[in-house]
């Protein structure tokens, strides 16, 4: 098989061929075996429209319309209203990489071949993403049951020549796109609407991303976290192996084996061999214990969203020619309570983050200067990057509010439980992204600390990074403006450098970084 193209409902997904899809690294096709399956389930649906049977949202209205019935000749009519009467999301439009991402998710699940949508709509959902034509959708208004209904009808707007893409950079009316690419909308057929809003696709796009991003935070927040221990003259005693097989837990276990390589050959760590300090802080101490708890949480949000993206969430279910259930597939709390759990984990990375910055300024540890400045007074040194993180963390905190926990009913009571799942998407997205710019400012003020710890160097990757962030910024000896140094070591962790830098060491010296369990806490 061509690993460069991918089958839609054929062959299974993971997130690492998810982001390979939407960022054009793999092409998507719709081959013959799941073109059978569409193409069967729908023959089913439209045994259902002519025999006049009663099937929710076939030949019924949605909702707490299940029982009216709509005849043959208005289902046509009925896809199209529905399509309309949903798109009511408001907000900024989300980023277009995610919509996409939404788009392939979505054909993902019915080129399964349970949801008895017509191949033309199929077809056109897999033109859109061939042409890098992306809806707009707003951020706001799914309530993570009947799936993401708001975002979704935004989503497909297009299909019937409603609402906006944006192509080739330009914002434009989707009526005029088709117009200019010699298209004609779409005509929804009975249930095309339905199984294209149906679903939890808006939830599991976020999660996608999430995975990637939260990944590079745990993996970098490791790296910083080593640097910063070598500023401080931390022991690298409890990162020991026989302490963690006596609590064995799986993210605890890796976090300390990641740990004992990254600091290998330090002659830093020998420095102090001998120094009177009993055990170091919790921040610095427990290490293994809260980085490795946060990754126990990533590894269940990827566990999760890997199922989910290989799942068909819509509803009713079409399993045969006579066999059409109406269930519970497309409800978000199985991503909403993970979800959650990653908000709580990521926020703990940046908690724990801002106490070792904290530590770095107080000014008690042998060899570092108050505020990390030799002539403080005059100058306020590394003083006030700490209230930004601090800023951070706090809103972090408020931002950890458990949206799965909360239920609003809605549909006039038919949809009484819903699971928030989409709140809790975009608020764990923006701690992620606060969680960024905290690992950037502690790994600003250990590339400050280490440079205390001359002659002495650290282990070879502790030492690589040291020197990248050193191409950029400086030491500092007075107070200066903060800004282009924040900038630079902000995206170098939202584009994850500080890994590729220890890869290639790791290459260069012929050391495995990616110990025995690395396939477990990969997304590859």
């Amino acid at each position: 098989m061509n690993k460069t193209i991918f089958s839609y409902g054929v062959d299974h997904l993971n997130i690492a061929t998810a982001l390979d899809l939407v960022r054009g690294r793999k092409k998507g096709q719709i081959d013959d075996e799941a073109a059978h399956k569409i193409n069967q389930a729908r023959t089913y649906v439209e045994h259902v429209v002519q025999k006049e049977e009663v099937v929710y949202g076939v030949t019924t209205g949605f909702g707490p319309l299940c029982t009216t019935f709509v005849a043959a000749g208005e289902a046509q009519q009925l896809q199209a209203n529905l399509l309309t009467s949903h798109a009511v999301g408001v907000g900024d439009a989300i980023p277009l990489e995610t919509a996409k991402l939404m788009m392939i998710l979505k054909l993902q699940a019915l080129a399964k071949g349970f949801s008895g949508v017509s191949m033309s709509v199929v077809n056109r959902i897999l033109w859109h993403i061939e042409m890098n034509a992306i809806p707009m959708v707003p951020s706001q208004g799914s309530v993570g049951a009947s799936g993401d209904l708001a975002p979704l009808a935004h989503l497909f707007l297009p299909l019937i020549g409603l609402g906006k893409v944006n192509y080739e950079g330009e914002w434009v009316n989707s009526a005029d796109f088709l117009k200019k690419m010699e298209k004609s909308p779409i005509v929804l057929k009975a249930k095309d609407a339905l199984a294209l809003i149906n679903g939890t696709q808006f939830m599991a796009a976020f999660g996608v991303l999430l995975v990637e991003r939260l990944q590079r935070c745990l993996d970098q927040a490791d790296l910083i976290g080593a640097m910063m221990l070598e500023a401080l003259a931390g022991s690298e005693k409890p990162f020991t192996a026989a302490l963690h097989e006596i609590r064995p837990h799986l993210g605890s276990q890796y976090t300390a084996k990641r740990f004992r390589t990254l600091l290998k050959g330090s002659e830093i760590m020998i420095s102090h061999e001998g120094c009177s300090r009993v055990q170091d802080p919790y921040s610095l101490r427990c290490i293994p214990q809260v980085h490795g708890a946060s990754r126990d949480a990533w590894l269940h949000l990827k566990e999760t969203i890997e199922r989910e993206i290989n799942s068909v969430t819509d509803n009713p279910i079409i399993l045969g020619e006579n066999e059409i259930i109406s269930g519970g597939n497309f409800h978000g709390q199985p991503l909403a309570l993970p979800l959650d759990y990653a908000a709580m984990a990521a926020a703990e990375l940046g908690n724990i983050s801002d106490r070792r910055i904290y530590l770095s300024l107080e000014g008690k540890f042998e060899g570092l200067p108050k505020l990390l400045m030799e002539e403080t007074g005059l100058n306020s040194g590394f003083m006030i990057p700490q209230y930004t993180t601090a800023a951070l963390v706090t809103e972090n905190k408020t931002l950890c509010f458990p949206a799965s926990v909360d239920s609003v009913p809605t549909s006039i009571g038919q949809e009484d439980h819903v699971s928030m799942g989409a709140t809790s998407a975009r608020k764990t997205m923006q701690v992620v992204k606060n969680l960024e710019k905290i690992l950037a400012i502690e790994l600003l003020c250990a590339a400050q600390g280490l440079d205390f710890r001359k002659p002495h160097k650290s282990s070879p990757f502790i030492e690589a990074c040291y020197q990248y962030v050193r191409t950029q910024v400086t030491h500092r000896e007075k107070d200066q403006l903060f800004i282009d140094e924040l900038e630079f070591v902000i995206n170098t962790v939202k584009e994850g450098t500080l890994i590729n830098i220890c890869e290639e060491v790791a290459s260069k010296n012929q050391i495995n970084l990616k110990h025995a369990d690395h396939e477990v806490y990969g997304i590859y």
